[in-house]
């Protein structure tokens, strides 16, 4: 019988995590052994092994960046790095906000919390179309997708064998 995603998440270290990843897992269409894998090897190295599900920088790199949609002073540390994928930037916590019919720009420390730091996660998951990219089995371009380079390429890769591996697949 194969592992749950939870169990899988579990034994990958997510502990409070590891449900609602299953959830999010669920509600965004995350459904595949190889589809999980990839999910939960992203969400485990930009949470530092689910260590935290805030960035440990500041945000002061992300304030003016007009792509992240931070245009106002503050913003690149108020919209700093969050969830278990770190959603960054005003305009993709106002995203989400929508998506969630709950006001994360007012609150975006919200993001670091649970149920939303995986609810995040699955969200931006679906909103990149990173399921395509899991299914090709493309851990460069899902990386490059979700961090915009190879930023801890070879740790991406030692927990999507492990999440392989867990899930039956190698």
């Amino acid at each position: 019988m194969p592992m749950s995603t939870e169990t899988v998440a579990a034994a990958m270290g997510a502990g409070q995590y590891a449900k609602p990843l299953e959830d999010a897992c669920i509600q965004f269409g995350i459904v595949t052994a190889l589809q999980k894998a990839h999910f939960l090897a992203q969400v485990a190295h930009e949470s530092d092994g689910f260590a935290t599900a805030t960035e440990y920088a500041s945000g002061k790199a992300y304030e003016g960046r007009a792509d992240l949609g931070n245009t106002k002073p503050g913003d690149g540390v108020r919209f700093k790095g969050r969830g278990l994928i770190q959603l960054t930037g005003r305009e993709n916590y106002a995203a989400f906000s929508n998506a969630m019919g709950r006001d994360f720009v007012a609150a975006p420390e919200l993001v670091a919390t649970l149920p939303y730091a995986t609810l995040a996660a699955g969200w931006f998951w679906k909103r990149k179309g990173l399921n395509a990219l899991a299914d090709r089995d493309d851990i460069v371009a899902l990386t490059k997708r979700i961090n915009g380079g190879k930023t801890g390429l070879e740790d991406r890769r030692e927990r999507l064998a492990q999440a392989k591996k867990l899930f039956g697949l190698a």
